[in-house]
């Protein structure tokens, strides 16, 4: 098993909520596009989430679980019929788990653009370590 999974054990790409796509407390959301990458000290999460502004983002850490949560702000115009959208007027909604390998308190997020971008530093107990040989 790799570092990476024991992070985020159930990383795939699921409905969030539930298995119908509904959120008990929000209605229905969508799952954005995401990507983990890893490096030595931290986790690096980049989230996509256009039309989100930092007003409707809402982001949560718990002891197992990340949840990131995003409205858009737009509002369509009375007598405006679209012809075709690209992506649905439902909010977004990404929860990912972890195991507490993580240090929830340093988690570092910016948004710019609809692009969302977060720094998870490591726990100290995870990160590698040379080990001297007497």
């Amino acid at each position: 098993m790799s570092l990476f999974n024991s992070l985020i054990p159930s990383f795939g790409r699921v409905v969030a909520g539930s298995a119908n796509g509904h959120s008990p407390d929000t209605g229905p959301s969508v799952k954005p596009a995401y990507e983990v990458k890893e490096t030595d000290e931290a986790f690096g999460l980049t989230v996509y989430l256009p039309g989100v502004s930092k007003d409707g983002l809402d982001i949560t850490a718990e002891s197992d679980q990340l949840r990131i949560a995003g409205r858009r702000a737009w509002k369509q115009p009375e007598g405006w019929t679209a012809l075709y959208r690209e992506s649905p007027a439902v909010p977004f909604e990404l929860v990912l788990n972890h195991d507490n390998a993580i240090q929830l308190e340093k988690i570092h997020a910016e948004l710019r653009d609809g692009v969302l971008r977060l720094s998870i530093p490591k726990s100290e107990a995870i990160k590698p370590r040379k080990i001297a040989v007497n």
